[in-house]
């Protein structure tokens, strides 16, 4: 955002754009009350216009999923980053906040202006926007020990005449409900494991709404990466299971014909069976990438930044009332 520049046109000036990243939690501030903390922020370095970028949903009191805020009064702007949908986000953002620094920056003083989300399509939005922030592809470092203990289980099962009878046994149906209760084991075990379930605050209805957003969000992000480290895990079983089995070998133990097609369906059976022995019995590896898959969970690290930074400017205002001297820093 440092390097945004005004649209060409006559009268074309320059943009001294600063950017500050803070801890912006809004779970208990209205939109309002986000829009008074960018007027603080805008009268402390004296800024024309100011817009504040989140990664929560935003709002109103309708109930309603907004884009954006804007007091044109004031020239500050609230913009929600999920809002603007998964793909091509850093682009839409750039593209959006631009859009509203030159409308503010040239505007007369006016009445308030929300651009709220659709009720029917406005909500997979937000929510595809909120899955792909929480970029679920980084669920995969989180999950190494278990991929590991996974692929040791894969490996040693591949060479099972056993696994070789199962495999054989199943249709494509049941194949495909095993890796659907496979990647929901997992989902759910991690869900519970990192406690990231999120409850409402309240009894209302617009905290009940919250929570079912965020643990949406939530369960279809670990979905997605367990997704993920499910078809890599059957990809390194595939190229192993070709490596070292003769399809004429195993044909011939089970008296059936058998072509190196049967081994793509061994390699499904057994990456189901490896994620639930071996992913489940290892646990996660990095709480950090587990928990950043939670939108109430980041929310909590940010309340907890905001309570230590409040906590280290009391000190220091403290030290500075207790001077000798009298003086201030």
């Amino acid at each position: 955002m440092a390097d945004l520049t005004p649209p060409d046109s006559e009268d074309r000036v320059n943009w001294d754009v600063e950017v500050v990243s803070e801890p912006f939690t809004l779970a208990s501030e209205d939109v309002d009350d986000a829009l008074e903390r960018l007027d603080d922020h805008a009268r402390r370095h004296g800024w024309d216009v100011v817009v504040g970028l989140t990664e929560l949903p935003l709002h109103d009191s309708d109930g309603r999923y907004l884009l954006v805020d804007v007091d044109r009064r004031e020239r500050r702007a609230v913009l929600s980053l999920p809002a603007l949908g998964g793909l091509r986000m850093q682009r839409r953002a750039r593209r959006a906040v631009g859009k509203l620094v030159h409308a503010m920056a040239g505007a007369e003083p006016g009445d308030d202006h929300r651009v709220p989300l659709s009720r029917f399509g406005g909500r997979w939005r937000l929510l595809s926007g909120m899955v792909l922030a929480n970029r679920p592809w980084l669920l995969v470092p989180g999950l190494k020990s278990a991929l590991v203990a996974a692929l040791a289980t894969g490996a040693v099962a591949t060479i099972n005449s056993t696994v070789w009878l199962l495999a054989d046994s199943l249709s494509w149906w049941r194949l495909a409900v095993a890796t659907i209760a496979s990647v929901a084991l997992i989902v759910g075990w991690i869900i519970v494991d990192g406690e990231l379930w999120d409850r409402p605050n309240d009894d209302t209805a617009e905290a009940r709404e919250r929570s079912r957003l965020y643990n949406l969000s939530t369960i279809l992000t670990l979905t997605l990466g367990s997704l993920i480290c499910y078809v890599a895990l059957y990809a390194v079983n595939l190229l192993w299971a070709l490596f070292v089995l003769d399809p004429a070998v195993m044909g011939g133990y089970l008296n059936a014909s058998m072509g190196y097609g049967d081994l793509f369906v061994l390699a499904w059976f057994i990456a189901s069976a490896a994620t639930v022995g071996g992913a489940l019995g290892t646990g996660v590896e990095s709480d950090d990438a587990i928990r950043a898959a939670a939108y109430s969970k980041r929310e909590e690290d940010r309340r907890a930044r905001l309570a230590r930074e409040r906590t280290k400017e009391t000190d220091r205002s403290t030290r500075t009332d207790r001077r000798p001297d009298g003086g201030s820093d």
